[in-house]
């Protein structure tokens, strides 16, 4: 079997400003006071999405007035090199790892765009060497970290001996749109949040790590591309979500990561937990139904839905996180779902 890489490090940071979902409901029934009929029907969506808190880093009243591209892109740059050099330098630490060690990077976003990269702006910041490798990643949206991480653990296997970090900044809701009356926008409104993640990862012998990746795969459904995603508008990115993502789930999921396990020499049986992605209630419940557990199974899937809401591809690092936290140990199926339609896994043993 390939040796597996290991997990050294792991950390999430949050932006300052934190929302109760009842402030977030009154905000949002204030934007779209023009569609009183369309709020009343959508209401019961704030209170039934599982989230109770959420972290933004804007305040809340930002949420009241259009902005364009130039503000947005302004305003992601400015928090995610902040989010990230915190999750970045906690990582490092927890870890035991000089920042000068770090012999590649991979950083994921699918929420802005900056160029130079988010990656480069970060090498000052978390004191990298000029000489790092770098690998930034756009476009995986909720799916993000648990691809992501594959990919740093597909770089620290190419690089045996050599310090890997792998960074996550999602701020999901500089993505809102006042003049978007869908209701994709309103229900993003009821499950987004901000924050970043941050691992460090490394394959050889040398210090015990924390958890280790054995394995890692992903799975495109075909014609799925309407699903999930984001369109480009004028004022910037425009929500896609498909009503049918949970019924696709409880469809669909089960065979993908059987077939997973399977082709690794593991099955869903010798699973000791299972580290996924949140991405809403409903999908939380399809998910349970088709992997046999009670309602409130994935616990802290859960937590971290209600403690953060949905973060895109920060959600299922910082569940990764709690589960490492925690007392569980033995084989763990790590699975997010996003734009594709797919889902990335990762087979990894909590030690």
């Amino acid at each position: 079997m390939t040796e597996a890489v290991g997990i050294h490090g792991i950390a999430t940071a949050y932006p300052p400003y934190c929302f109760g979902q009842g402030e977030i409901m009154g905000k949002a029934a204030e934007v779209f006071g023009h569609r009183a009929e369309l709020m009343q029907r959508m209401a019961k969506s704030y209170g039934n999405a599982g989230v109770r808190n959420r972290n933004s880093c804007v305040p809340l009243e930002w949420y009241q007035s259009p902005h364009g591209w130039p503000e947005r892109a302004a305003l992601f740059e400015t928090h995610a090199v902040k989010l990230l050099t915190e999750a970045g330098r906690l990582a490092l630490a927890s870890a035991g790892v000089q920042p000068a060690e770090i012999a590649a990077t991979v950083t994921v976003s699918s929420t802005g765009i900056v160029t130079p990269c988010l990656d480069s702006l970060l090498q000052e910041p978390l004191g990298l060497a000029p000489t790092v490798q770098r690998l930034p990643v756009f476009g995986l949206g909720c799916a993000g970290g648990a691809i992501g991480l594959a990919r740093a653990a597909a770089i620290a296997r190419a690089m045996p001996g050599k310090w890997v970090l792998f960074m996550c900044a999602e701020l999901c809701g500089l993505t809102f749109r006042t003049g978007d009356d869908s209701k994709a926008n309103i229900i993003a409104t009821t499950i987004f949040g901000d924050g970043a993640a941050a691992a460090v990862l490394r394959m050889g012998e040398g210090p015990k790590p924390r958890a280790a990746l054995r394995a890692w795969g992903e799975h495109t459904w075909p014609g799925t591309r309407d699903i999930m995603g984001w369109t480009v508008e004028d004022d910037g990115l425009g929500v896609v979500f498909s009503r049918s993502i949970p019924a696709l789930v409880r469809d669909m999921m089960r065979p993908v990561t059987d077939a997973f396990l399977a082709t690794n020499g593991a099955t869903q049986a010798d699973m000791k937990g299972l580290i996924f992605h949140p991405g809403g209630e409903r999908v939380l419940e399809a998910l349970e139904d088709c992997y046999g557990l009670p309602r409130g199974g994935l616990t802290e899937a859960r937590s971290v839905l209600a403690d953060h809401g949905n973060m895109s591809a920060v959600t299922v690092l910082a569940v990764l996180r709690r589960a490492m936290a925690g007392t569980a140990t033995g084989p763990h199926l790590m699975a997010a779902l996003g734009p594709g339609f797919s889902v990335g896994m990762c087979l990894l043993d909590l030690l």
